[in-house]
């Protein structure tokens, strides 16, 4: 009785995170991404994290900055790299396949329809209010990563030096020489830090034993 439980425990836990699931959860997570790669964040944190328990928060925050610092769409890229995290090349794939696909066919529909009902004040209204539901969840997006981000002053001096130079600069600096000077940065301080001997713990470690990333970055 008891080894009927746990090989229906362990069959029940591969199930949970199969190819099946995977492509079926990014299906569903795909209609909803208006707005872009950044509003459909929270989706897949909330579908991967507190639904699915197939990432830690932690994870899916690495997962998005490294998502973010890859060429492609940031949606795209975080399919591929939970995909890959849970089953390897062919997990990736799927995960592609499962958000690819009903973006591809939303977008053929959508064009048609628009060249026809774009003059309608109805569909005006509603597409103004598309853009404005975007524009609150990449906020929130920015929050929720905010605070895995932000962890000391440098972090914060480099976030608001950031900022400012898109704001400013957006014409004249790709965000790829921005990502690789943030890069350069993080590292130039923790080589300062060691020379001076510093150790900053990570607050957000999961425990002692575990390798603290964070004291490799700023």
């Amino acid at each position: 009785m008891r080894a009927s439980k746990e090989i229906n425990s362990f069959w029940k836990k591969g199930l949970e995170s199969s190819l099946f699931q995977i492509f079926i959860t990014f299906l569903k997570i795909s209609p909803v991404s208006f707005g872009g790669g950044y509003a459909l964040i929270p989706v897949i944190e909330k579908e991967v994290v507190d639904r699915k328990k197939w990432l830690s928060a932690k994870e899916i925050s690495d997962v998005f900055s490294l998502a973010q610092s890859a060429p492609g769409a940031i949606a795209l890229n975080s399919a591929i790299f939970i995909g890959y995290r849970l089953k390897g090349g062919l997990g990736a794939i799927i995960a592609l396949l499962g958000i690819l696909i009903p973006t591809f066919f939303i977008m053929i529909v959508f064009s048609v329809a628009f060249i026809y009902m774009k003059d309608i004040p109805k569909v005006e209204a509603a597409f103004m209010s598309i853009r404005t539901t975007v524009l609150a969840l990449i906020v929130y997006a920015a929050m929720k990563m905010g605070k895995k981000a932000l962890v000391d002053i440098p972090t914060i001096a480099l976030a608001a030096m950031t900022v400012l130079i898109m704001y400013f600069f957006n014409h004249m600096i790709h965000p790829i020489v921005l990502i690789a000077g943030g890069g350069v940065v993080g590292i130039s301080i923790y080589l300062l830090r060691t020379l001076k001997g510093e150790h900053r713990p990570y607050k957000q470690a999961n425990s002692p034993s575990q390798d603290n990333y964070s004291d490799y970055m700023i």
